[in-house]
């Protein structure tokens, strides 16, 4: 396991990389959204 590390470390933090800009790519989304419904709903009670 640790020679596997070793060799393919670039790999590695590739891979927690992407998933850490995934996460993030969906929390904008997700936040985008909720401010979307918000503006509506605010609209709404005008």
């Amino acid at each position: 396991m640790i020679e596997f590390l070793s060799h393919n470390s670039l790999y590695i933090v590739l891979t927690i990389v992407m998933i850490v800009w995934t996460g993030i790519f969906f929390f904008l989304l997700n936040l985008d959204n909720r401010i979307k419904k918000l503006e509506k709903d605010s609209k709404n009670e005008e």
